[in-house]
């Protein structure tokens, strides 16, 4: 029975994936937020993070990394100084009811503050307008997810979210006042295979299905992505025992469908369970590519900080705090 639970996802997710891509479209998709790492571990290690497993930010990247949280709780909280004066806010809990017999329950929610902007009016003047209202258009998404482990190799797990944007309020001659909100629901499915070979693991997800979105006439899509992923503590194979000790190696190749294809790679070394350096590339980006960063952790509580040089926008800076009970 397990086997045709395995062979089921795998025949769900290529038919997915057959129909997500019909045709790329570049630069034509909305909702660009939706793209922006949240948590702070994962963006030092490149986002290369489709396969890392344990905890609650898994549902920012692959929901089925929450199948085997490490405590019945975990939760993370997000902050991010975007470019732009963007700021970005997340939080993500997971919980596992009856140790897991259950599966494990999470919810994410995102929010995104772009700053005060001035409106303006077309008026017969000698500037051609006038000024109108402050406004401060906004961004959230809010996700209720799930993850289970099929069998002792093979977890799978989603994610549904309502996500939203406003732009503001526009006031446009013979036609009124127009609000630019629009809103759909999202998609996440995602699945991690644990080989049986040391601690290497392989695993693929989707984010971001979901129908066209409209502000009024034109179309648009939501970022959708498809990433394969893989990872290994690299000193299973170089040294026998290394309790407290840490070589996280991951690799994911994105196909994105609005942007070319990219490769994340990442790598994270842990000592004594108390400190983690992590380092990042991402291919093919036009303003960034390596990414660092490292965490501390101490009784249940970890703090973590990325770091991300972004070209001509400035530097990019994240943070967040991981509580596990």
């Amino acid at each position: 029975m397990r086997k045709l639970y395995v062979i089921g996802v795998i025949m769900i997710c290529c038919l997915m994936v057959k129909n997500a891509y019909p045709q790329v479209k570049l630069a034509q998709t909305g909702f660009q937020f939706l793209s922006v790492g949240a948590d702070a571990r994962a963006c030092g290690m490149g986002e290369a993070f489709t396969t890392v497993e344990g905890q609650a930010s898994a549902l920012f990247y692959n929901p089925a990394g929450m199948a085997r949280l490490g405590s019945s709780i975990d939760m993370a909280t997000n902050y991010t100084k975007w470019i732009a004066d963007i700021t970005h806010y997340s939080l993500s809990c997971a919980f596992k009811p009856k140790a897991g017999r259950y599966g494990v329950f999470g919810i994410s929610v995102l929010f995104v503050d772009y700053g005060e902007i001035q409106g303006t009016m077309v008026w017969p003047n000698p500037e051609g307008y006038i000024e109108t209202e402050v406004f401060r258009p906004a961004a959230y998404a809010i996700g209720i997810g799930y993850a289970r482990a099929l069998t002792d190799k093979f977890v799978v797990g989603g994610q549904i979210k309502h996500t939203a944007q406003s732009l503001g309020k526009s006031v446009i001659p013979d036609e009124g006042v127009k609000k630019n909100i629009a809103s759909t629901f999202a998609y996440d499915f995602g699945t991690i295979y644990r080989t049986g070979f040391k601690s290497l693991s392989f695993g693929m997800c989707i984010r971001n299905f979901s129908p066209e979105v409209k502000f009024e006439e034109e179309g648009f899509q939501l970022p959708l992505t498809f990433k394969i992923g893989i990872s290994m503590d690299l000193l299973d194979i170089f040294m026998g025992d290394h309790k407290g000790h840490s070589l996280l190696v991951a690799i994911d190749a994105a196909h994105p469908r609005a942007y070319r294809e990219y490769i994340n790679l990442g790598m994270e070394y842990e000592f004594m369970n108390m400190l983690a350096l992590r380092v990042g590339y991402v291919t093919s980006q036009d303003e960034y590519g390596l990414t660092a960063g490292f965490g501390v952790h101490q009784f249940g509580i970890s703090f973590d900080y990325a770091y991300t040089p972004f070209g001509v926008f400035g530097n990019v800076h994240r943070f967040t705090l991981h509580i596990l009970r």
